[in-house]
């Protein structure tokens, strides 16, 4: 029997989704290099990918902040909707150390910490967010999602 993968957390973001009461198909690829592989081998388009990333506000002041595979953070927005000047991403250790994800297999569902979501307002019907494990994903309703997250919802993204 092989040990498993230290960076598979999907078995902890499983369990959030379901306490969650989140209604979702779970999808399993091997490595994939690109969004548009990504989506491809799981047969959604690129939009409909949901990317999670940690934005530092301050110290120990993370919030997640979730966008469709084709657009960017829009600093300018981020940083007017939550009422601050500067924003930063933390480094791939820090980010680790917030969420318990490794860069790349972050996300919401199961993180170690509670953080605030942000998510942008194309998040919206089918959608697949990230499982915690290299290439795991879940398919699920995006606006289920967000309301199960209790996300603040708002124009926060630009075309990528």
């Amino acid at each position: 029997m092989s040990e498993p993968d230290p960076t598979d957390r999907s078995a902890r973001a499983l369990a959030a989704a379901d306490a969650l009461g989140l209604t979702y198909d779970v999808t399993r690829h091997g490595p994939v290099r690109s969004l548009e592989e990504a989506a491809a081998v799981r047969g959604i388009e690129p939009r409909q990918i949901i990317k999670t990333m940690v934005v530092r506000v301050a110290d120990g002041d993370h919030r997640f902040v979730l966008a469709p595979g084709d657009r960017e953070i829009s600093w300018p927005l981020l940083r007017a909707l939550l009422g601050v000047n500067r924003l930063s991403m933390p480094s791939a250790d820090a980010a680790r150390e917030v969420t318990g994800y490794v860069r790349g297999t972050i996300t919401p569902l199961g993180s170690e910490a509670a953080l605030p979501v942000i998510a942008d307002s194309r998040v919206t019907g089918p959608v697949s967010i990230g499982g915690g494990g290299y290439g795991v994903a879940l398919s699920v309703d995006g606006d289920a999602l967000v309301a199960a997250l209790g996300a603040t919802v708002a124009d926060v993204t630009v075309a990528g």
